[in-house]
């Protein structure tokens, strides 16, 4: 799939910029590692150059919010189709890997970049406002190959896995681009990214998806306040589009178990709307405990999204279900299909009396 970008800078007769070819793979790693949002946002580099136990090198590693490891691999030119078994090949060694050594790996970057977080629980702290429990790290994984385009058996072995396989693999097209004594770089998306994290949510699974969607609220003092939720008939998410996305999954007539990290289910609801900016749909009757973003104020990215929900069952956070064996994940949405997923439906149905 040929991806074309293009730069142009305005003035009386807009100008296209001229693309060019990295002289190396280096540059571009190390304007990664500087700024990891030139992929994603979301995510947190643990690794760079990591050594692998049979001889080879991995360029970066990453973690999101939810434990899933990335296997970052940069290309510079086109990309042949034997990346992808190299990239594959990577990522069946990180899975073996125990939470130990992924805390060893980010100590070791740590130190050798010099960041002010010297520890793995400190550094996903900073990232992401909590710290990870031990089997949530590593359970998933995602391969994202860099390049500047893709030949066509690649682009067809990247949808294949993905679709047929549940292996989660995307790629991003770069370009960079000269002005004058200035360059610039570009990248687009060969999959959108909510699609692959899907995929890896549910990588090594065997189960069918149930129906049932889960949901994350992610109470937290100054910010959403569950208490409002429960008053007003809402989830909501925000703070960033990672996090905003997957609400977006819920269409009017599905049915939403609410859990809030680190207290517990707390409720389940029918949708009854799609997602909403929080400027369409709060108004002068909402009178709020929690602080909302909006779109006016904080721009698209940042701003809440609220999905309208009827309560089926609900309760405060002290009566939350928090047992071991409960499902949980930090997606705001998904569509899980694990076992311990199954167990969960069933046995909040047991306790709460909901058919």
């Amino acid at each position: 799939m040929s991806v074309q970008h293009g730069i142009w800078k305005i003035g009386d007769q807009p100008k296209a910029l001229r693309p060019i070819q990295l002289e190396t793979e280096l540059l571009l790693e190390e304007q990664i590692t500087k700024d990891v949002s030139i992929l994603n946002a979301n995510w947190l580099l643990i690794g760079r150059q990591v050594y692998t136990d049979f001889g080879k090198y991995i360029d970066l590693l990453a973690v999101d919010v939810t434990g899933s490891i990335i296997v970052i691999e940069l290309k510079k030119h086109k990309t042949p189709r034997d990346v992808v078994a190299q990239s594959i090949d990577y990522a069946a060694w990180v899975e073996g890997l125990p939470s130990e050594r992924i805390a060893q790996i980010y100590q070791a970057y740590a130190e050798q970049n010099n960041l002010p977080d010297k520890t793995f629980d400190e550094a996903f702290k900073s990232k992401f406002g909590s710290i990870p429990s031990e089997d949530e790290i590593n359970q998933t994984h995602q391969i994202v190959i860099v390049a500047a385009e893709l030949d066509a058996s690649t682009e067809r072995i990247i949808n294949y896995l993905n679709d047929k396989a549940s292996i989660a693999v995307n790629a991003v097209f770069f370009t960079v681009f000269q002005d004058g004594d200035n360059q610039y770089l570009s990248r687009a998306w060969m999959i959108d990214p909510v699609e692959t994290d899907e995929v890896a949510a549910n990588t090594g699974k065997k189960g069918v998806w149930n129906g049932e969607f889960y949901g994350s609220f992610g109470a937290a003092e100054g910010s959403r306040n569950w208490q409002d939720a429960m008053a007003h008939g809402f989830i909501s998410a925000g703070g960033g589009h990672w996090y905003s996305k997957t609400l977006f999954m819920l269409n009017p007539g599905d049915r939403v178990w609410v859990n809030i990290p680190g207290v517990g289910y707390v409720g389940v609801a029918e949708v009854q709307h799609q997602a909403l900016e929080a400027d369409e749909y709060l108004t002068d009757d909402h009178k709020l405990l929690g602080v909302y973003r909006t779109v006016a104020q904080d721009g698209e990215d940042e701003a809440e999204y609220f999905v309208p929900v009827k309560w089926l069952h609900k309760v405060d956070e002290s009566n939350a279900v928090n047992e071991i064996g409960l499902f949980g994940n930090q997606n705001s949405v998904a569509r899980p299909r694990a076992p311990k997923w199954e167990h969960t439906v069933k046995r909040l149905k047991e306790i709460w009396g909901v058919r």
